[in-house]
């Protein structure tokens, strides 16, 4: 645990001087770069916490993720762009809308669950297409950024740190709720639902409120990627990109504490160099994704041990 607090804080620190250091390099471009990882970090942990601690094999997070990002560019095309408003109300309305597809898709099991978060996910895809208000199919651009009190999120690195705040808390927060009574019972049902049943836990109620916390999560993702990009597309809801952030996972290491950081890190960073060499870059991730698969069955994260994956004796399975 020490190793690992300590790999932490150090990267922590790394992350809080790299803009600084891509300046003096002339390096700015970098700083997007890195802020849109984080982002997606912040995504890809919101799913492993269903996925790795609760067993929930889920292909439509990404509706979660993109109705985030919408509610920040409609509240902005109706006048309100105070961030204090409009991303809480974008987490908001992203668990509202896991509570409602949780309450029905976590009665299946299995290949049924698959499908009928997909088949929601791409419910809510349509749903945001038909809005032709809203740009429907070619998407909404946002005027500007959201405002926040004293930060001017058009400048590069005071988004940033924005970014990097609410990443770094939310990570907290993550490992908090896994360790907990809570996040032990979650993983319980993970490893052996019918005997926690038997124990007498409340199974549904505990994967219900894990679903509504990760797409709360995954909304308020949406939300911070809706003001790094300035422009939200219905893509943001497909099945490709619920099957994106599952990918990450997998690569980074399902059920490790930053397991879907990693991913996010490798995927991300590769998808950005290779693009530099081929536009077929898909094809060497996917060869990517077939040696983890096949070498390390834990994802990246676990290859480094825990003080870099984040398991312990008391949380992650072995």
């Amino acid at each position: 645990m020490r190793r690992s607090l300590i790999v932490t804080w150090v990267l922590l620190a790394a992350l809080a001087v790299f803009p600084w250091v891509a300046e003096a390099l002339d390096m700015d471009f970098y700083v997007s770069v890195v802020r849109r990882v984080l982002i997606y970090a912040l995504a890809a942990t919101s799913l492993n916490l269903i996925l790795g601690y609760g067993g929930m094999v889920a292909l439509g997070h990404a509706a979660f993720f993109g109705a985030g990002a919408y509610v920040v560019g409609i509240l902005e095309a109706s006048g309100v762009q105070a961030g204090l408003i409009s991303w809480p109300a974008a987490a908001g309305l992203a668990a509202v809308l896991a509570l409602l597809i949780g309450a029905v898709s976590l009665r299946t099991r299995g290949v049924y669950f698959i499908m009928i978060t997909l088949a929601f996910a791409q419910m809510v895809f349509y749903v945001f297409i038909s809005l032709r208000q809203y740009g429907g199919e070619d998407g909404l651009n946002m005027a500007g950024y959201s405002t926040l009190p004293g930060i001017d999120l058009a400048n590069s690195n005071s988004f940033y740190y924005v970014v990097l705040v609410l990443f770094a808390l939310s990570m907290w927060a993550f490992g908090r709720l896994v360790n907990s009574r809570f996040g032990m019972a979650l993983q319980g049902i993970r490893e052996n639902e019918s005997r926690m049943e038997s124990l007498g836990y409340p199974v549904y109620r505990i994967k219900l409120v894990a679903f509504v916390i990760s797409g709360a999560f995954a909304g308020l993702a949406g939300a911070l990627l809706a003001n790094h990009n300035l422009f939200i597309s219905p893509s943001l809801m497909h099945w490709t990109q619920s099957a994106n952030l599952l990918v990450m996972v997998l690569v980074g290491g399902i059920g490790l504490r930053y397991g879907g950081v990693v991913g996010a890190v490798v995927m991300l960073a590769l998808e950005e160099v290779l693009r530099m060499w081929t536009e077929y870059w898909h094809l060497p991730l996917g060869i990517l994704l077939l040696c983890v698969v096949f070498g390390a069955p834990r994802g990246i994260a676990g290859l480094f041990g825990p003080w870099v994956s984040g398991s312990s004796a008391r949380g992650e399975r072995p």
